[in-house]
């Protein structure tokens, strides 16, 4: 196919040209009718590019498949058989392909380390979760995705399931054995899904990881907004083979998404692939000597270390992504990764990624550079030089593995939708959850509707609010109450 098209972009070009005069949605009409301290800020060209998709980029019939062309291009870049657009993030696209594989009461074999879309997804389909461990590294309090063996093992105790669910890579660029998991779904006929949502650049350059429709999954989503150059919510999810039928995908996604696309998502996937095409593996062989780099800079400072190789390996992950710069402070004595991200965004406007009880992580992409990466540098030596103000965070308590193991004993639907009251935290000890707790990011529930809570997974959770951690979809964000299944 012809990459150095972006049919999206050239017909809101040729819709510029024509000076259509739009008496349809939305009703700023390019701009006009806009506030202008909006304008002022947002530019005159979001307003002017902000065109309904049918009956404005294309006529209502979409006669010209201008997005179906886009589609295809994109899905001939990356190897896959089919993709679809979504302009609700892959929080939408994940549900799409949980739905396509399975439906209400049936079972679908779920990676616990799952975000929390996906745990959205099983509360509205009502889909029956079955929990595969992730390897979990008690050392270093942190969750690798779960092994092929584990899911072979899962599926021998529950052959109906309909399919697996695994997140590679996860938030902290560690990376499952996705071909050796699409095998054992394979053998058992069932497709395999991948939440990519980290992934959108590992198509386009030989060192990073197998990204998953070459790894034989069945249906990948990727945020390219958050390793690729398109707009925020800017998703796309790819299929390939015959275990997952592209019509039900689709009509699935019909049921969730939106009527109202925004053109301007659609503009920015249409150019990232094009730009990925054409010189995806020059820009991000620059994005990865970069991130080299910050890495052996990183870890000149005192008390910081670049977690690396220690995430790879047996009972470990399979790969990790070198463009997450995920680095350990506990060296620094007593600094918690939240207080650190605090202080540089407080005293240097630099923002990191994520950060827990004694990591903070940078994100390096190919739009970064010299200056972006010093300012980075400069940033975390500010936390060194300056570790003796930020010591002195009460403690998270991080339970042992097993005691992070929550026994699911009511459907997450059942939980979230029962009849529920809001308890005090300390008499919370042994109530099933009727809502998410979630530390964000990365976006892992710690519990989800459904699960019976313990003492350890609530000591966690309310040391790690008092220490910094944010967990914002809880009734109570403060968690000194959390909000229970009232059992018969």
């Amino acid at each position: 196919m012809d990459h150095s098209k972006a049919p999206v972009l050239e017909a809101l070009a040729a819709y510029h040209r024509r000076g259509d005069v739009p008496f349809t949605p939305p009703g700023h009409k390019q701009g006009r009718g806009a506030d202008p301290r909006a304008r002022e800020v947002l530019g005159d060209a979001v307003y002017r590019s902000d065109v309904l998709a049918i009956s404005g980029l294309d006529d209502r019939r979409s006669t010209h498949g201008i997005l179906a062309e886009a589609q295809k291009l994109m899905a001939d870049a990356v190897h896959a058989d089919h993709t679809f657009f979504s302009t609700c993030g892959s929080s939408l696209s994940v549900k799409s392909a949980m739905l396509s594989v399975a439906g209400p009461g049936e079972k679908l074999l779920v990676g616990r380390d799952a975000h929390k879309s996906v745990v959205s997804g099983l509360i509205l389909s009502g889909v029956r979760p079955i929990w595969v461990e992730p390897q979990w590294d008690p050392e270093l309090s942190l969750a690798h995705p779960p092994s092929a063996e584990s899911f072979a093992r899962r599926f021998e105790e529950h052959p109906d399931a309909r399919g697996a669910l695994v997140t590679s890579p996860t938030p902290y660029g560690t990376c499952a054995n996705l071909a050796a998991i699409a095998e054992v779904c394979h053998r058992h006929g069932k497709p395999l899904i991948v939440d990519e949502a980290w992934g959108a650049h590992l198509p386009f350059h030989p060192d990073l990881p197998a990204w998953a429709m070459d790894a034989g999954a069945d249906v990948c989503v990727t945020s390219v907004h958050k390793m690729g150059a398109g707009l925020e919510q800017g998703s796309v999810f790819h299929l390939q083979g015959d275990l997952v039928d592209p019509h039900v995908l689709s009509a699935r996604e019909d049921l969730l998404g939106t009527t109202s696309p925004s053109v301007l998502i659609y503009a920015g996937l249409d150019g990232w692939r094009r730009q990925m095409v054409e010189h995806g593996e020059q820009l991000l062989g620059d994005a990865l000597k970069l991130a080299g780099r910050v890495r052996e800079a990183v870890e000149g400072i005192p008390g910081m270390h670049v977690n690396g190789d220690e995430f790879v390996g047996p009972d470990r992950a399979f790969d990790r992504d070198p463009l997450q710069v995920i680095i350990d402070i506990a060296g620094m004595d007593g600094v918690s990764g939240y207080r650190a991200a605090d202080w540089v965004r407080e005293h240097h406007h630099v923002n990191l990624h994520l950060s827990d009880h004694r990591r903070i992580s940078a994100q390096l992409t190919f739009a970064d550079d010299d200056a972006t990466a010093d300012a980075l540098l400069a940033a975390l030596q500010d936390v060194a030089d300056h570790a003796d103000e930020l010591r002195g965070a009460p403690p998270t308590l991080v339970p042992a593995p097993e005691d992070l193991r929550l026994e699911l004993v009511v459907l997450p639907r059942d939980a979230f939708f029962g009849p529920a009251e809001q308890v005090p935290l300390d008499e919370a000890d042994g109530r099933v959850a009727a809502e998410m707790l979630t530390p964000y990011p990365p976006g892992i529930p710690a519990a989800m509707p459904g699960e019976r809570l313990t003492r350890p997974v609530l000591d966690y959770l309310r040391t790690g609010v008092e220490a910094g951690m944010v967990v914002p979809d809880a009734a109570d964000t403060d968690l000194t109450s959390v909000r229970v299944l009232i059992e018969d």
